[in-house]
């Protein structure tokens, strides 16, 4: 199983980065989560943790809104 951090914004959403376990997930999303930019940007409306399951399922596991 994968972990996906996906930003999203008035275009969409981006992923920021994919990682093998959950705890360099967690310590990269709560990294962004504290970083002034992603709060004070104002275009961002949300940082989201995704579990990436088998044949494209996938469960949200956090979400941030600034």
């Amino acid at each position: 199983m994968a972990f996906t951090i996906y930003t999203h914004d008035g275009w969409g959403s981006t992923g920021v980065g994919s990682f093998a376990t959950l705890s360099e997930a967690r310590e990269a999303f709560n990294a962004l989560c504290q970083d002034p930019w992603y709060r004070q940007d104002g275009g961002i409306r949300g940082l989201e943790l995704v579990a990436e399951g088998p044949a494209g399922q996938s469960e949200r596991l956090d979400w941030f809104q600034p």
